[in-house]
């Protein structure tokens, strides 16, 4: 087996051939122009718009139901609302995927916000990412708590938090922890976060080795908060801005991609037979990364230029169309 060095290296080279091959398609980690606001794609609900979706999904999949595919998903606005809702259907889909293919559940969550959606999918064994690629998981339901941690990729984020500071004194930080633990500034807490985050002050943050550090200043618009990132100089890290002014770090060349890759090396599934699904900033590399990258309806539109196809929107169940697509009646 590679090295996560070789991992690394041949991850990035498939992603930039994948893009290359895209020709007309560009990707920006943060865009001012309305079209890549959030915002549901009114279009998918135009009559007809569905049956548009499903027959370009079916054309896309068909080849991929004569075997085994690796289907990595996104949580947040792909399996759930963003209530956290679940809709039958995707439920349904998704468990009968999870009977016939390897469901890895690919998310910025934690490890403890994201365990709940594997047993909701029904996988008991198998993989999940989460952080965003920092914490690969190995489900095994032997194991203490289900899971055995696989894979763990940190990072010092000193430097980075540092030059925030300066333009963003008033943001909200909390770092995760390679054992799970957060901890953060007075006063910020959130679900995603899987367990009650330890309040602590941004000085001794700094001194932290984190597998994710997330900085939200609830104020700012997102295109406000993505101007303030680009003055801060933030470099030597991996970031990616969400539907608000949210930002989560990661360590350079770790993405939900580099670890779907190291799962689909350890079941040698062809790049051919992958496909991703997600809606964020944070999917990118994924979308780029799978055989087929399919980005849901409400995705901004620089994340759908990197996907293949869009489905559907959360609304609608569009990751569901996905799932039946690749799993046979």
């Amino acid at each position: 087996m590679r090295t996560p060095k070789d991992l690394l290296a041949a991850l990035r080279h498939r992603i930039a051939r994948r893009r290359g091959a895209r020709g007309h398609r560009r990707f920006t980690r943060a865009q001012d122009a309305p079209g890549t606001l959030p915002g549901m794609n009114t279009a998918i609900a135009a009559p007809g718009a569905l049956d548009e979706i499903r027959a370009a999904l079916d054309e896309a999949l068909a080849p991929l139901q004569d075997g085994t595919v690796l289907l990595g998903l996104d949580v947040d606005g792909t399996l759930v609302d963003h209530d956290g809702h679940m809709s039958e259907s995707v439920h349904a889909a998704l468990t009968a995927a999870a009977r016939e293919h390897h469901v890895v559940i690919a998310t910025g969550r934690s490890i403890g916000a994201t365990l709940p959606v594997v047993r909701t999918a029904g996988v008991e064994r198998g993989f999940a990412v989460c952080s965003n690629g920092a914490v690969t998981l190995a489900l095994d339901p032997e194991a203490e708590d289900g899971y055995r941690v696989l894979d763990v990729r940190t990072f010092r984020p000193q430097q980075a938090l540092r030059a925030l500071r300066e333009v963003a004194p008033g943001a909200h930080y909390a770092v995760e922890m390679a054992d799970g633990r957060f901890r953060a500034t007075p006063g910020f807490q959130d679900a995603s976060f899987g367990v009650e985050a330890e309040e602590t002050d941004l000085d001794e943050l700094l001194d932290l080795e984190a597998v994710r550090v997330v900085v939200h200043v609830p104020d700012l618009t997102p295109q406000e908060f993505s101007r303030i990132i680009a003055d801060a100089g933030v470099h030597g890290v991996e970031y990616a801005i969400g539907w608000t002014a949210w930002l989560d770090m990661a360590a350079p060349g770790v993405s939900k991609a580099s670890a779907l890759e190291l799962v689909r090396e350890r079941l040698e599934i062809p790049s051919e037979r992958t496909v991703a699904v997600g809606d964020g900033w944070n999917d990118t590399e994924m979308l780029a990364w799978a055989g087929v990258g399919v980005a849901m309806g409400q995705a901004p539109q620089g994340v759908a230029d990197i996907a293949d196809l869009r489905t559907a929107d959360v609304a609608h169940d569009g990751v569901a169309l996905v799932l039946r697509g690749v799993t046979p009646a």
